[in-house]
């Protein structure tokens, strides 16, 4: 018998859009000889199943069904593709394991972890995974510039600590830009991360569950033609992805290495994509997004193509081992 999937998408962030291409593309590629899928909008004003027609139908929120001509539609389980809050930062997650509803996302509180930043690098750290120097700074700190400088140095990234897609990122060249970066950041979250400028070839690491294995999939260099990998060179081909990356033997097995320890020390599962950049051949960790970007022209997606897994086996996999958890 097929299983209802509900395919969720949108959210509440700055990244709705982007999730919205994510969760179509994830409806459109899901195996319907074995899944009957659903598109569901999660949005601040409403809770709605879309239909192929755009058709709108309410989402119950007691038990996250859904009526359509006067059927009951209940769901097996939640594909999540939302970026942001409140499916990457685990918030719907912990709904979902109120009422007792399978997804294909890791525990919510491993999503709220990874989802900040801080909180990410103060564990990696732990385990002695190379990172950036950092400081962190909350809404309404004092703020000290100079200080600021002289522990990260110049140039230097400020970042919004709970946001994606390079929202509200700056990179600082000089003293007198950091309080006008500071206020773009805020203006995504009232949590800042602002890290030390690291020289290097920068790659990203999806890192999978697949048929019940961590997985490595192959290595994507980044090279952006803006100054860093910001919203323009992710989503409107402001950069180069190369996949394969073009790394020594040596370089690749050990960012593979780093990257599955990372994965485990977080205890995660489902996708992930991690970002590092390497410094005298020593990878550093950056950050995770624990729902990478999924449409056709995504990095994880080119990376399980480049292992030779479509969307189909990618997505189905992902509920299949939501489904056998």
């Amino acid at each position: 018998m097929k299983k209802n999937i509900a395919v969720i998408m949108g959210g509440y962030s700055s990244e709705v859009e982007i999730s919205i291409k994510s969760g179509n593309v994830v409806y459109k590629h899901l195996n319907k000889e074995k899944y009957n899928p659903y598109k569901v909008h999660i949005l601040k004003d409403k809770w709605v199943l879309v239909d192929d027609n755009d058709i709108e139908y309410p989402i119950n929120k007691h038990d996250f069904s859904a009526v359509i001509n006067n059927e009951k539609i209940s769901f097996d389980c939640v594909f999540n593709a939302i970026h942001g809050t409140p499916g990457e930062n685990g918030i719907i997650l912990a709904y979902f394991d109120l009422i007792e509803l399978k997804h294909t996302s890791a525990p919510f509180y491993q999503m709220a972890l990874t989802f900040n930043k801080r909180d990410t690098l103060s564990v990696v750290k732990e385990y002695g995974i190379p990172t950036a120097t950092s400081v962190y700074l909350n809404q309404g700190d004092e703020i000290s510039t100079t200080q600021i400088i002289e522990k990260v140095g110049l140039p230097c990234f400020v970042k919004p600590n709970n946001a994606g897609s390079s929202f509200g990122i700056s990179k600082v060249h000089t003293e007198e830009e950091l309080i006008p970066a500071l206020e773009k950041a805020y203006k995504e979250d009232s949590e800042i991360l602002i890290e030390s400028f690291l020289d290097g070839t920068e790659v990203s690491v999806g890192v999978i569950e697949y048929k019940g294995k961590v997985t490595v999939l192959p290595i994507t260099e980044i090279v952006s033609e803006n100054d860093f990998f910001d919203y323009e060179a992710k989503y409107e081909g402001k950069s180069q992805e190369i996949t394969p990356a073009r790394l020594t033997k040596e370089q690749e097995k050990r960012v593979s290495e780093v990257a599955k320890r990372v994965y485990q020390i977080l205890n995660m599962s489902g996708f992930s994509r991690s970002e590092y950049i390497f410094v005298n051949n020593e990878p550093h960790f950056l950050e995770m997004n624990t729902v990478p970007g999924i449409t056709e022209a995504s990095i994880l997606p080119q990376q399980a193509n480049c292992a030779g897994i479509s969307l189909t086996e990618l997505f189905g996999n992902a509920i299949e081992m939501a489904l056998n958890n």
